[in-house]
């Protein structure tokens, strides 16, 4: 890419397109009373004390709807896949911003819904796993499908669940997107790799606003939109790249993947709904472990970056070998079985102090 390339300029220009964007936003509901200020602090996974508005994915469809027309005009490529995407989990989350509510159930469904759509015009699918007897599974089409719409359902959820704490998602997604823009970028997908940067652009706006102090959220609107277009980001990448082991974008998912997961049946085994919220998710825990030394002033944006730096050190090793698949594989179970480890030593400490 050039110093005066097209791409550049580009995405130069969009980069003010959207911190002016998300200015924009953040001024207009700054003072805001209605249906859109998040009262957060009354829920039961409640971790603020103050009244912001959820309009970080309000901001960010405007600026994603922007790039993505502009990037099919300018290269001739199409993102209706990704404008898709973004569109419906946004809708679908911004009915929640507004205080419409939707039972568990019926927003899953919707969920799945718009997923067999996707995967049906856009030709949305997992290609390769590097797992023999999943690749035999994957090419009959009904598996096919139904395996890259759970994987999808489980990030998508993954970062509406872990959206609580201010920066703790939109770093958690920059993260992963470098990642996956510096293997597209040295196994020359350009195309892929705008994209990706397009997304980190608006990620990057949004985190302006949202950390140390927040003057937004993402809202569920934000959280199911950017979930949905980090799974997607993944699914291209692994496909287009097969040097690349699939563990290791296990790897890059495995926090968002296990946190759902883990905590279903966590739930089920403490007898409760799997599909209502508690205050015994991970990144709870461990603000309340935080909160409980006395240490730190403010504890949020404190447990972002100690959960997101912790992230960043245990996926180092598996960025080195991200074509060894052994040394992936073996590595996505340990971080599954210290993600255990971590939890239960966090909820034993936890559950003594608090009383849960």
């Amino acid at each position: 890419m050039s110093v005066d390339s097209i791409e550049l300029n580009f995405l130069s220009i969009f980069t003010f397109i959207s911190f002016f964007i998300f200015l924009t936003v953040e001024k207009v509901f700054k003072n805001t009373t209605g249906v859109l200020l998040d009262k957060d602090f009354i829920k039961p996974q409640a971790f603020h004390k103050n009244a912001v508005p959820r309009v970080g994915g309000l901001a960010a469809i405007f600026a994603l709807t922007i790039f993505f027309i502009i990037y099919s005009f300018l290269f001739n490529q199409s993102s209706m896949d990704y404008l898709f995407l973004s569109i419906a989990f946004f809708c679908l989350g911004f009915l929640d911003d507004i205080k419409v509510k939707i039972n568990p159930s019926s927003r899953l469904i919707i969920m799945i819904i718009v997923l067999l759509l996707s995967t049906n015009l856009f030709s949305i699918n997992i290609e390769n796993t590097h797992l023999n007897f999943l690749n035999v599974l994957l090419k009959e089409k009904i598996f096919q499908v139904i395996f890259t719409v759970l994987c999808f359902l489980f990030i998508v959820n993954g970062s509406n669940l872990i959206d609580g704490f201010n920066g703790l998602l939109g770093i958690h997604l920059i993260t992963i997107n470098l990642i996956l823009l510096f293997i597209n970028v040295i196994y020359g997908e350009s195309q892929l790799a705008i994209i990706i940067t397009g997304q980190l652009l608006v990620l990057a706006s949004f985190v302006l606003f949202n950390f140390p102090r927040s003057k937004i959220f993402f809202g569920d609107s934000g959280s199911y939109l950017f979930g949905s277009l980090i799974a997607l980001n993944v699914i291209k990448t692994n496909n287009l790249n097969p040097e690349v082991s699939s563990f290791f974008f296990c790897i890059l998912l495995f926090y968002l993947f296990f946190e759902v997961f883990f905590s279903f049946f966590r739930k089920l085994y403490q007898k409760k709904s799997p599909l209502k919220p508690d205050q015994n998710h991970l990144h709870m825990l461990s603000f309340r472990f935080l909160d409980k030394t006395g240490k730190f002033k403010d504890c949020n944006y404190i447990n972002s970056l100690l959960i997101n730096l912790t992230f960043i050190v245990l996926i180092i090793p598996s960025i080195y070998f991200k074509n060894d698949g052994i040394f992936c594989r073996y590595w996505f179970f340990f971080l599954l079985a210290l993600y255990i480890f971590f939890y239960l030593r966090l909820y034993s400490f936890v559950k003594k102090q608090f009383d849960i």
